[in-house]
């Protein structure tokens, strides 16, 4: 069985979404740049040099895709932002940002860190070292 992820074709300059392809499973196969441009009319309507794509692994970030509104890329990183809408707060303004499960991890590690520092400084203390 072959699997394929998302495919997000947006305009180089302003980042904005023109196209994405959902994940696909089963008998399917990857298609060509040249292809999905004479098959999706988004992507027939402009020009392939001001339109830019990424491919995702299939599965990649699909938790962040469902619990989105939204989403876009930077077009000077290429990195994928999202748009969440706060639950408490429907009418608030909402900004676009990196990935919720990217957040995480980086919260994880960062907590691991702080946990390693703060074992290392109690180490320390026991041994009088600083006192």
């Amino acid at each position: 069985m072959i699997f394929l992820g998302r495919k997000i074709y947006f305009d180089k300059l302003t980042g904005a979404i023109i196209y994405t392809r959902g994940e696909l499973s089963g008998a399917v196969r990857e298609t060509t740049t040249e292809e999905d441009f004479e098959t999706f009319t988004a992507l027939a309507e402009r020009s392939p040099e001001t339109v830019g794509c990424l491919k995702l692994e299939y599965g990649q970030l699909n938790r962040d895709f469902e619990a989105a509104d939204d989403w876009w890329v930077e077009p000077d990183t290429l990195e994928l932002k999202f748009l969440y809408r706060d639950p408490n707060e429907p009418e608030a303004p909402s900004v676009f940002q990196k990935p919720l499960s990217v957040e995480v991890e980086e919260l994880k590690a960062a907590d691991f860190d702080n946990k390693e520092a703060i074992a290392l400084l109690f180490e320390l203390q026991l041994m009088g070292v600083g006192m």
